[in-house]
């Protein structure tokens, strides 16, 4: 892992069994973002935690959690409180899929421990959660074969699809990641005094625009303009695919890099069997 914009590939570090096991927890938002963060620790089993998508696996007598929260800040503050009373963790992780907003490529790997939720004209106050279970994930990505670039993220509580306003907060902010999520999941880590961290890949980059504007369909309401968008711009219809493709492929690295990083973790081979705990 690097703190420069450019992502480093280094050499493989051994697997490293945890002494004492340990519970982890991974919150996503999106039903395609539980489906690529489940696949890198198969062998569990998916049920409901109020309401919400859980999935459970044991990996090396470690204990994993996949939470699905919904689309942002809200939900999320409100599934990490629920979850984070449930039991004891250590460690929070942030995961799903993120807008570069430094020089990247489709599928690189960001890796954050600080990070804002955006307020118009307003200040950044970064939060953070430190600890020797995040300290312990953080040297495991810089060595493993693994492509991260490190910086600070900022989360909005919308989605920004014009390129011009990734471009006026990546100006505005220097920060190398852009989500929904973070900001509230690392509060609530933090009331909870769990040690937090973001593991998120790239899906969409600084200088592109998307092809709708999402918000309008994570209203009750919405869907209706929405699919009058679609018909009033049918080219929109080519960004959607391309944006499709590129989700395909930041699902991917995503599974492939935290099952790189479990499995070094927890001491468990590639090919190791894993178990579900009851």
């Amino acid at each position: 892992m690097t703190d420069a914009h450019v992502p480093t590939t280094v050499p493989s570090a051994p697997p490293v069994a945890s002494p004492v096991p340990i519970s982890l927890v991974i919150f996503v938002a999106t039903v395609w973002e539980f489906a690529a963060v489940r696949a890198a620790v198969p062998g569990g089993h998916t049920d409901k935690l109020q309401g919400r998508p859980r999935y459970c696996a044991s990996v090396g007598g470690n204990e994993c959690w996949v939470i699905q929260t919904g689309v942002g800040p809200q939900r999320a503050h409100a599934a990490a409180r629920d979850v984070l009373s449930q039991q004891a963790f250590a460690l929070v992780i942030s995961s799903g899929f993120a807008c570069a907003l430094v020089p990247s490529a489709i599928g690189d790997i960001l890796i954050g421990t600080t990070v804002a939720p955006i307020r118009d004209g307003g200040s950044l106050d970064y939060l953070e959660m430190a600890g020797d279970e995040r300290q312990r994930w953080c040297a495991l990505f810089s060595g493993n074969e693994v492509r991260a670039t490190a910086g600070a993220f900022i989360s909005a509580d919308r989605i920004i699809y014009r390129a011009a306003e990734k471009v006026a907060l990546a100006e505005r902010t220097h920060a190398t990641g852009l989500d929904m999520e973070s900001a509230a999941l690392a509060s609530e880590a933090k009331a909870a005094q769990v040690p937090f961290l973001i593991v998120r890949s790239v899906s969409d980059l600084v200088l592109e625009e998307l092809p709708l504007d999402f918000n309008l369909f994570l209203r009750p309401t919405g869907w209706v303009k929405g699919l009058g968008s679609l018909l009033v711009h049918p080219s929109s219809l080519l960004g959607l695919n391309r944006l499709r493709r590129q989700s395909a492929v930041a699902a991917a690295t995503l599974t492939n890099s935290l099952r790189t990083v479990i499995n070094a973790r927890f001491g468990v081979g590639p090919d190791s069997h894993r178990t579900m705990r009851s």
